[in-house]
């Protein structure tokens, strides 16, 4: 039996599942990619499997990286609104034989591990609402 390609199996799982986009798979599978070199530098061996959350974990901090601010929007044009929905990404992964699992794996890891707008807009609200120093050669700003 001759193994799919990544391409041809988002082919496959969009034409079954158009929820999100091909993007959203592909960052997605960079995401677990980040997350394992992140991994294997914390803890010194190389890292068979992720869970759920430590996926969950490894997608914010690697779409924190890649996107900054405009996380939320990046991740809506994909149709991903929730961990629910990376959830339900990794498993069409992984019902297409992209990801594996194992038997403790389940949709239930992906529920309600984080607030998207906590994860991902709060980091720069609180920055945006502190008080920034006046660029050299301007005076201070007056308080009000």
């Amino acid at each position: 039996m001759q193994k799919i390609g990544f391409a041809e199996a988002l082919d496959a799982i969009i034409a079954a599942d158009s929820r999100y986009a091909r993007d959203g798979y592909i960052f997605l599978r960079d995401a677990l990619d980040f997350t394992t070199k992140q991994q294997k530098k914390i803890k010194g061996t190389s890292v068979r499997h992720v869970s759920g959350p430590e996926l969950l974990d490894g997608v914010r901090r690697y779409a924190l990286k890649e996107f900054g601010p405009m996380v939320i929007t990046v991740f809506s044009y994909w149709g991903i609104h929730s961990c629910e929905d990376i959830g339900h990404v990794v498993f069409n992964l992984i019902g297409a034989g992209i990801f594996g699992k194992t038997e403790q794996d389940s949709m239930e890891d992906f529920k309600n591990v984080y607030d998207f707008d906590d994860a991902f807009a709060k980091p720069f609200l609180a920055a945006s609402l502190s008080p920034q120093p006046s660029p050299p050669g301007l005076p201070a700003a007056k308080p009000s």
